[in-house]
């Protein structure tokens, strides 16, 4: 199995670094060509589609990946129930759009969300036999159906905002991502839906709980933009949503290659405590000596980097980047609870975290909106989301039984590396200055050089003094041996001999 994660994690490393930096452009070559006015009038209509998206969302493909072993019955029923939800949930939208309009007083709301219904119904008929490939370890079908499907909204997108300067090119990208990606799957895997419902119970009996978490979680991860456009308009929520955007782009994609192959891999290991419990600790080192670095960097670097690429336009959002980079990186400590509650079956529980991280969240969101403005909004997401790491640690501690010390002691090396790197870019006087007068691409390449510098040597530094201890230090260095090799060998084949 650990080889089978090993090519897993391989083709989704591949497709998550092509789709960040196809992300990461198109994010800053529309927002060059787009106003953050533009970016907040979608960002209203997004957040309705992923609210209501996930209120009806039933979590199919968790439960299919899940089963021991499902059949053409399931998936048919899995894309009947998709095709159905979808269906309700276009027609939903559509009834929405003008009330929503009249709320935030913009007419312009009707069509974008009417546009936005349709690719939601089209994305409700992708083929539930993908599943096949996650629940084998099998990971390449990503790479081609998320890169494919990033470069035509990618490309629409730019077209759009290039010629017409308009919003909608937000609009219809993320509509082009939808039909692109419902068309790849059915060259994937070679599936004939057929309408029927006959396993819906068994179905929905996995799924319900996982998707009542996910629509408290969206909730609770989308109702500030609301907030924040009724309240401050569309510039402001501009700002936010571009800075959450770019904010959370790096960590995410950098660690979302570990963390996607966590739940079936969980899953294979549900019924071995020990072996579960060791899996959990060594994924969450891995995933935090990445997350780190990347997030605390990227929030020492937002200034430059948003003048750099953006321009001077957008500077009001360098201090939600540098806020919520740092969050985003330390939510590492916690981020693989859910798969891991999902891999046990325990499905309530994650709708029960869910529901504390809203109760505290939103009226912290909403009293810092309306006392301090957009200024309040971000440093309530500062607090409520080291409150939700904690809560996240607390669920792991009941199901596999590790402290929160525990949890914490294994990252203490890259805690520690990150730490001295921060305090470095802060208080070393060459680099403070180099950090604040970076004005070109070099200057900035410079900067990260410094960083990844100080991060490398301070991280296996501690690990030489600490005795060598097992963690992802001694991977890479197992993986960079076992290249090595294989480099002599490609070389010089008979100098072994």
């Amino acid at each position: 199995m650990k080889d089978k994660l090993a090519r897993g994690a391989l083709w989704v490393v591949s497709a998550r670094v092509l789709v960040g930096i196809i992300g990461f452009a198109s994010t800053l070559l529309l927002a060059r060509l787009l106003v953050p006015a533009d970016f907040g009038l979608v960002a209203i209509a997004m957040t309705v589609v992923a609210i209501a998206g996930s209120i009806t969302e039933l979590s199919l493909a968790s439960a299919l990946v899940q089963h021991d072993s499902p059949d053409a019955a399931h998936y048919d029923t899995a894309f009947t129930l998709n095709a159905m939800r979808s269906a309700a949930l276009a027609m939903l939208l559509a009834g929405l759009s003008i009330p929503i309009s009249e709320i935030y007083g913009d007419a312009r709301l009707i069509a974008i969300l009417i546009v936005i219904a349709g690719g939601v119904f089209v994305s409700g008929l992708q083929n539930p036999k993908l599943v096949v490939y996650t629940r084998n370890l099998v990971f390449w079908q990503d790479f081609v159906l998320n890169v494919s499907s990033k470069l035509t909204g990618f490309a629409v997108g730019l077209v759009i905002a290039w010629f017409y300067k308009s919003y909608w090119a937000l609009v219809i990208s993320a509509v082009a991502v939808q039909i692109q990606s419902v068309m790849v799957s059915y060259l994937m895997v070679r599936y004939r839906p057929r309408i029927q419902l006959s396993q819906w119970r068994e179905l929905i009996g996995f799924s319900v709980w996982v998707s009542f978490a996910q629509a408290v979680n969206t909730l609770n991860w989308r109702s500030d933009s609301m907030v924040i456009g009724y309240v401050l308009g569309n510039q402001p929520l501009g700002y936010y949503s571009f800075g959450d955007n770019l904010a959370s782009m790096p960590t995410r994609e950098a660690t979302a290659p570990v963390a996607q192959t966590l739940f079936p891999a969980f899953s294979r290991l549900s019924d071995d405590l020990a072996r579960l419990r060791s899996a959990y600790q060594r994924s969450q080192a891995l995933l935090c000596v990445i997350a780190f670095p990347i997030g605390v960097g990227f929030a020492l670097l937002a200034e430059p980097l948003v003048i750099l690429t953006v321009g001077v336009k957008w500077l009001p959002a360098v201090v939600v980047i540098q806020a919520l980079s740092g969050v985003f990186a330390l939510q590492a400590l916690a981020s693989s609870a859910q798969p891991l509650a999902m891999a046990m079956g325990q499905t309530k529980s994650l709708f029960e975290i869910s529901v504390i991280n809203f109760t505290v969240r939103m009226p912290l969101i909403v009293t810092g909106i309306l006392y301090a403005g957009l200024l309040g909004a971000v440093y309530a997401r500062v607090m409520s989301g080291i409150i939700g790491i904690v809560v996240n640690m607390l669920l792991v501690r009941k199901l596999i039984g590790l402290s929160l010390l525990d949890q914490i002691w294994v990252n203490c090396r890259a805690l520690c590396a990150t730490a001295v790197m921060a305090i470095c870019f802060l208080c070393v006087p060459q680099i403070v200055a180099l950090n604040r007068e970076a004005g070109n691409f070099f200057e900035v390449c410079n900067l990260v050089v410094i960083g990844v510098s100080l991060y490398v040597v301070i991280l296996y530094g501690l690990w030489i003094v600490m005795g060598r201890p097992g963690g992802p230090e001694a991977e890479f260095v197992l993986l960079a041996r076992r290249i090595h090799s294989a480099i002599i060998d490609r070389i010089a084949p008979n100098r072994r001999l």
